[in-house]
């Protein structure tokens, strides 16, 4: 499915800390304000997604879509401030899933089929996959059509990148034949630092048009909004945090809309 009529897109990096759940919601928010449908599935039992969005812990959850004990439609709640934007939340008992579902067949298809129901009610899915490459997040990259990894600019960075990939192209392997690499877009980019340059060099190398011409810098108010329950856009929307979302929002949507042009 790339159409963009219910695409669906993980956000994974296995290393914690370097603005996955940050592009998770703020990606959204940009995309939900630039006109089109969003819903934001928070698949990390911290929560920090949901919390991001000033969501409560709720009384249903996507624990109770996978473990099947309601479906994502009675879950999924809007986002305050926004037409176009909901939020399917967690809460910390979608940790017990990885022991849960151990046993069960097919075990890593369960988000997927959860997510089935309302996959046409939105233009895009981003699912927020917690910073580990255990059983939820096979089960957002067996779900996913494609997905969509934040890089920080340090070494270390390069070396957890490559057993992702490596994971990625398992799960392409085994149980979704269809997923690719949406992009990769390099997170607390700091142009006063060399590292900050080599490790980009590195990485356009690499993957070539993959890696989103945006960056998204180092900004204090980019890390001050969570604690306000609202995206960038919301908290200070002339920050450069909130601009370079907004930028990397529109270059979203041009390679989609180029990829659909395509014979």
């Amino acid at each position: 499915m790339d159409n963009g009529c219910g695409k669906t897109i993980a956000l994974a990096n296995q290393k914690g800390g370097v603005g996955k759940t940050t592009t998770a919601v703020n990606m959204a928010a940009a995309l939900a304000s630039l006109g089109e449908k969003i819903l934001v599935v928070d698949a990390d039992p911290q929560g920090n997604a949901s919390s991001g969005l000033g969501v409560s812990p709720p009384d249903k959850h996507l624990y109770h879509c996978i473990i099947g004990e309601c479906a994502a439609g009675e879950a999924i709640v809007p986002v305050e401030e926004f037409e176009t934007l909901w939020l399917l939340p967690t809460h910390i008992d979608l940790i017990g899933t990885e022991v849960e579902l151990m046993h069960e067949r097919e075990r890593e298809g369960f988000l997927k089929k959860a997510l089935a129901p309302v996959a046409a009610d939105f233009d895009y899915i981003f699912i927020d996959c917690p910073p580990s490459l255990g059983l939820l997040t096979i089960n957002a990259l067996t779900a996913a059509d494609s997905v969509i990894i934040p890089l920080q600019c340090e070494y270390f960075a390069l070396e957890g990148l490559s057993q992702l990939v490596r994971t990625i192209r398992l799960v392409k392997n085994s149980y979704n034949p269809g997923l690719s690499i949406e992009g990769l877009l390099l997170t607390m980019y700091d142009r006063r630092n060399r590292l900050t340059y080599q490790v980009a060099r590195e990485v356009k190398n690499h993957f070539k048009d993959t890696v989103y011409s945006t960056h998204i810098p180092r900004n204090v108010r980019l890390s001050e909004s969570p604690s306000h329950g609202k995206p960038i856009t919301l908290y200070d929307p002339s920050s450069s945090g909130a601009v370079s979302y907004m930028n990397l929002g529109r270059e979203f949507l041009k390679r989609q809309k180029k990829r659909r042009k395509k014979p």
